[in-house]
């Protein structure tokens, strides 16, 4: 099977989106030039560019992309080449306008902008085979072409009644029967029982509250439609050559789509990533991101897209600085990547893009942006041995999406309990550390991992209960987090003392779920021994009671649970169970407790990383970055080369404000 590897054994790859249908021919020699200046290995083709290639219905012009092709084969960059089909000509929505997607509240959208298509439009479909056949046919074969990129950023939603009937179908094969299907969803709430299938329609805006199993399956629905789609595109091209590997571009922690049931489809796994150079998570946001996607490739993924600097789809569009371009594309390397690509490669005068950033500015070559994307590629170019290296991660953190889309569902006990910011809040003292990560499924093989994290696991079907029962009983370590295995596989809220599949394993069960009022409580240590310290809890909190072989750890202090249990883990270590949102101190300090008592280690040869010091390690290579605004000396345990400087061996690096730079062990 065609994959990342076989477009990186000369190294890194290097380059971004190419929007040549927006400029002359001149520019098209300009800008190969300009990328071979800037060591760009590969760009990507053709993503927007369907009206072109077919201005009417069945007339083809090609010559121009024939042309575009040629060009940058003659010049030695590579081509990552694109289905238009992410944006479907105006003619076709004046064909048919149902073609044309519909919002939750029943009113048809318009043409005029992108993503522009009903994903259950039979014509859509069928006109998206047709472009797809008549660019695989006329390019599969073309030197230049060594990778396809189906549609772009697949997303769209759509409650049409062409979806109804779509999704009405989709429930059919799921359960079998209108009986399966009104006892999975606990029909009988609200007088909601179903008595033909005609009478289920999308997840329309209504008076209240909607049936939180009816919106659950039609999100899988959804992602399930949308990898149809890819499916179909990637058929089509299979059908013409086997030999190139096809993917098509995620969007990190996107709602919209499960990218884990994709990523088996997907030969290359790529990402979008667009960190906020404003937001000081960003940092942190970008690094758990790239892992999932690493863990979702089971091994290297491409960074399909990036900013070099602002962006222009957020209210106020601070820029990244040049440092900060260089530090998120290595912390990708870092992190799994076998490349970096940005949207885009020429700024674009004209369309809602226009003042998004490129690789080529609009003041041209001569800018400091420009020659920081040339340094880039140079980097690039050095550290091509890090290409196919693997990231060592003895600690998982689990993630469904289905989860996700059930834990923020409204009518739960609070909407400040929220799915991301804790999984964020959890992995941010390994991140911290230099501890390396894998973001899994609760079905995945967890026996690799020392330690087991869900920071927020509130849907769990009977398969992931089983899988984890059996990684806690093989020795395993498994930390849950609150509110966490608290539905079934439908969102049926589980019966009993809470966590139900996993209570008599720890020792402890819960009575009650139980929201903490503005200022939450304290924390002490359940006994004068307790390592862990005080703390403070907030946002949340559970109603527990220790059960025979449960011992608590943390207790409240003050308030309606004051003296109740608030961190349990079972007898033997194997099982712990948080209840509350800790403080950051105190949740760094149980975290990586847990990560000690395990015998977790962290891989690089940083013996104490400086504070504002971000430290990752991929194979042999080190990733330094320096995030503080004044310059910092790291002492390493062993003597490493700086690759990015060709500088002696050192046993300590000198980081400038913002800087940053890739170690490599120095042989004895």
């Amino acid at each position: 099977m065609p994959s990342l590897v076989d477009l990186t054994s000369g190294g890194l790859l290097y380059g971004g989106d190419d929007n040549p249908e927006q400029w002359d021919r001149a520019t098209w020699r300009d800008d190969v030039a300009a990328m071979q200046a800037a060591g760009v290995t590969m760009v990507t083709i053709g993503v927007f560019s369907w009206a072109l290639l077919e201005p009417e219905r069945d007339r083809f012009e090609l010559t121009w992309m024939d042309e575009v092709l040629d060009l940058l084969h003659e010049g030695g960059i590579a081509v990552d080449l694109a289905t238009p089909t992410a944006s479907p000509p105006p003619w076709l929505a004046l064909e048919d306008a149902e073609t044309l997607p519909m919002d939750a509240g029943g009113h048809r959208l318009h043409h005029g902008s992108r993503t522009h298509y009903c994903p259950s439009s039979p014509t859509y479909r069928e006109r998206a085979r047709v472009i797809t056949q008549v660019i695989a046919e006329r390019w599969a074969s073309h030197p230049a072409v060594v990778m396809w990129h189906v549609n772009n950023e697949l997303g769209t939603h759509c409650w049409c009644p062409r979806c109804g009937a779509a999704f009405r179908d989709w429930l059919e094969r799921r359960y079998g029967s209108l009986e399966k299907l009104n006892a999975a969803w606990g029909t009988a709430v609200w007088s909601q029982r179903y008595g033909a299938w005609e009478q289920i329609a999308p997840p329309l805006r209504a008076p209240y509250l909607l049936h939180p199993a009816h919106t659950l399956d039609y999100r899988r629905f959804v992602s399930d439609t949308l990898l149809e789609l890819y499916r179909a595109e990637r058929d089509v091209i299979r059908a013409v050559e086997v030999d190139k590997p096809v993917t098509t571009n995620f969007m990190g922690f996107f709602r919209g789509v499960d990218y884990r049931s994709w990523a088996g489809e997907i030969d290359v796994i790529s990402d979008d990533s667009y960190p906020d150079p404003a937001d000081p998570e960003a940092p942190l946001q970008a690094a758990l991101t790239h892992d999932l996607m690493r863990s979702l490739a089971g091994g290297p993924w491409l960074l399909m897209e990036q900013a070099t600097s602002a962006v222009n789809w957020r209210s106020h569009n601070v820029p990244k600085t040049t440092a900060r371009m260089r530090q998120d594309a290595l912390r990708a390397i870092a992190h799994g990547a076998d490349g970096v690509l940005s949207f885009q490669w020429r700024a674009s005068p004209t369309g809602p893009e226009r003042f998004h950033s490129a690789m080529l500015p609009h003041a041209g070559t001569d800018t400091c942006l420009h020659r920081a994307v040339q340094d880039l590629g140079r980097d690039l170019r050095t550290l091509a041995e890090v290409a196919g290296s693997a990231v060592r991660a003895e600690v998982a953190i689990l993630f469904d999406w289905s989860s996700w889309w059930a834990a923020e569902e409204p009518g739960t006990p609070s909407d400040r309990l929220r799915v991301l910011p804790q999984l964020q809040a959890w992995y941010r003292p390994l991140w911290e550390a230099g501890i390396g990560v894998d973001v899994v499924h609760p079905h995945a093989d967890l026996s690799r991992y020392r330690l087991v994290l869900a920071p927020q696991l509130y849907l769990l079907d009977d398969d992931g209960v089983a899988n984890l029962r059996c990684y806690i009983t093989s020795g395993g370590c498994l930390a849950l987090g609150p509110f966490s295995a608290v539905a079934d596989g439908n969102a049926r809220v589980r019966t009993g003392r809470f966590p139900v599949p996993f209570a008599e394993l720890l020792g402890a069960g819960g009575e009650e779920w139980w929201p903490l009022p503005e200022g939450g409580a304290g924390l002490v240590p359940a006994n004068s021994s307790g390592a862990l310290g005080r703390g403070h809890a907030d946002t949340w909190a559970e109603h527990l009671r220790l059960e025979a072989g449960g011992i608590c750890e943390l207790r409240f202090e003050g308030g309606d649970l004051d003296g109740e249990p608030a961190l349990v883990r079972s007898a033997d270590d194997s099982l712990h169970y948080l209840a509350t949102m800790l403080d950051a101190a105190l949740l760094k300090r149980w975290i990586l407790g847990l990560a000690a008592r395990r015998g977790v280690v962290a891989a690089h040869p940083v013996p104490e990383i400086p504070e504002g010091v971000e430290v990752a390690q991929r194979g042999e290579f080190t990733l330094l970055i320096n995030h503080r605004q004044t310059a910092v000396d790291v002492p390493l345990t062993t003597p490493h080369l700086t690759m990015l400087d060709e500088l002696e061996p050192t046993d300590h690096v000198h980081l400038p404000p913002g800087g940053s730079t890739v170690l490599r062990r120095a042989l004895s």
